[in-house]
């Protein structure tokens, strides 16, 4: 029955090791619990059985943390953690066109909603949000752009 502690510790100090590598990195949580469990393991291993089974647990326990550092190296070498990666780019913006980059001062459009004295127009076959310069204008009127305001294009109408 110590056998199966000794075993079960082994065991249980390789899981925290695992989890110290793959899910708790920088942590060291896992590996202090690790060498709790190994240390306990060869603690019972030296005063149960002697000192030849005390050392091949040592051996044992030396052999998996050789492992471990061997295939974190090989894993990491090896880019097997790209799978995991997302590779998609986002090349979208949360930022609204700056209407002052697309148009210029005399450009002409049509009001798409009625300007009191915010609302839509369109130029050049794009919306954007518009301030008329003064008096509300209908929907459907004609419109030339005369200034910009932040992300406002400022429009007035042409008679």
């Amino acid at each position: 029955m110590e056998m199966f502690y000794i075993v079960l510790l082994v065991f249980f100090g390789l899981l925290f090791l695992v989890a110290e590598l793959v899910l708790l990195p920088g942590v060291s949580i896992g590996a202090v619990l690790a060498l709790v469990c190994y240390g306990s393991s060869v603690y019972l291993a030296f005063r149960d059985f002697g000192p030849v089974t005390g050392t091949v647990v040592i051996l044992v326990i030396l052999v998996i943390l050789v492992l471990s550092v061997i295939a974190t190296v090989v894993s990491l070498r090896a880019k097997t953690w790209q799978r995991f990666s997302l590779k998609q780019e986002i090349r979208s913006s949360s930022m609204p066109v700056i209407p002052a980059e697309e148009l210029q001062v005399g450009d002409r459009g049509v009001t798409l909603s009625r300007l009191s004295p915010m609302g839509k127009v369109e130029i050049g076959g794009r919306t954007y949000e518009a301030k008329s310069q003064g008096a509300y204008v209908d929907q459907q009127r004609d419109v030339e752009v005369v200034g910009f305001e932040n992300f406002s294009v400022i429009v007035k109408t042409i008679k």
